[in-house]
C-alpha cells in the first residue's frame, strides 16, 4: 500500500513536470508565432521604403529629362538642376536592402529573366517602338489578371520560376521601363511639334515679307 503511494506521487509529479514543460513550450512557440509576424512586417515595411526610393529617383530624373525644363533659361535650368541633384544625392544616402531567401533554381531563373530585360533595354537606341512591343509582352507575362496584349510564354515560364519576391521586382522594374519609354516618347512628341509650329511661324513671316 505504501509503495503505491509513493509511485503515485512520483506520476503525479512527473505528469506536473511535463504539463509544465508543454505550457512553457506552448507559450515559446506563441511568442515566436508573433515574431514571426513582425519580422514579416519589418521586410514589408523595408520593401516599400526601397520602392519609395526608387520612385522618387525615377520622379527627379524625369522632371530634369522633361520638356518644361528645356523650354526655361539656361540659368533657370542650372538653378533647378542643382535642387534636382541634391536631392538625388539625399535620396541615395538612403540605404535599405531586403535580402531574397532563393534555391539554386530561383537564383538561375532570375539571372535568366534579368538576362532577357537587359537585352532588350540595350535595343532602346536602335529600334525603341520594337523594343517597347517587346518589353510590353515581357511586363504581361507577369500580370495575373488577363494581359492587354500578346504574352510571351518562354518569359513568363521562367519569371514563374523565380521567388515570389523577385516577381514583384521584375515586374516593377517592366513598369519603371515603360513608363520612362513613354515619357520619352511624350517629350519627342512635344519637340516635334514645337519644331512644326517653328517651321510655320518662320513660313508664314516670309511669305508676309513677299505679299
Amino acid at each position: 500500500m505504501a509503495q503505491a503511494k509513493i509511485n503515485a506521487k512520483a506520476n503525479e509529479g512527473r505528469f506536473c513536470r511535463s504539463s509544465s514543460m508543454a505550457d512553457r513550450s506552448s507559450r515559446l512557440l506563441e511568442s515566436l508565432d508573433q515574431l514571426e509576424l513582425r519580422v514579416e512586417a519589418l521586410r514589408e515595411a523595408a520593401t516599400a521604403v526601397e520602392q519609395e526610393k526608387e520612385i522618387l529617383l525615377e520622379m527627379i530624373h524625369s522632371i530634369q529629362n522633361s520638356q518644361d525644363m528645356r523650354q526655361i533659361s539656361d540659368g533657370e535650368r542650372e538653378e533647378l538642376n542643382l535642387t534636382a541633384n541634391r536631392l538625388m544625392g539625399r535620396t541615395l544616402t538612403v540605404e535599405v536592402s531586403v535580402e531574397t531567401i532563393r534555391s539554386p533554381q530561383q537564383q538561375e531563373s532570375l539571372k535568366h529573366a534579368t538576362r532577357i530585360i537587359d537585352e532588350v533595354v540595350s535595343k532602346f537606341l536602335d529600334d525603341l517602338g520594337n523594343a517597347k512591343s517587346h518589353l510590353m509582352s515581357l511586363y504581361s507575362a507577369c500580370l495575373s489578371e488577363v494581359p492587354p496584349g500578346p504574352v510571351d510564354q518562354k518569359f513568363q515560364s521562367i519569371v514563374i520560376g523565380c521567388a515570389l519576391e523577385d516577381q514583384k521586382k521584375i515586374k516593377r522594374r517592366l513598369e519603371t521601363l515603360l513608363r520612362n519609354i513613354e515619357n520619352s516618347d511624350k517629350a519627342i512628341k512635344l519637340l516635334e511639334h514645337s519644331k512644326g509650329a517653328g517651321s510655320k511661324t518662320l513660313q508664314q513671316n516670309a511669305e508676309s515679307r513677299f505679299n
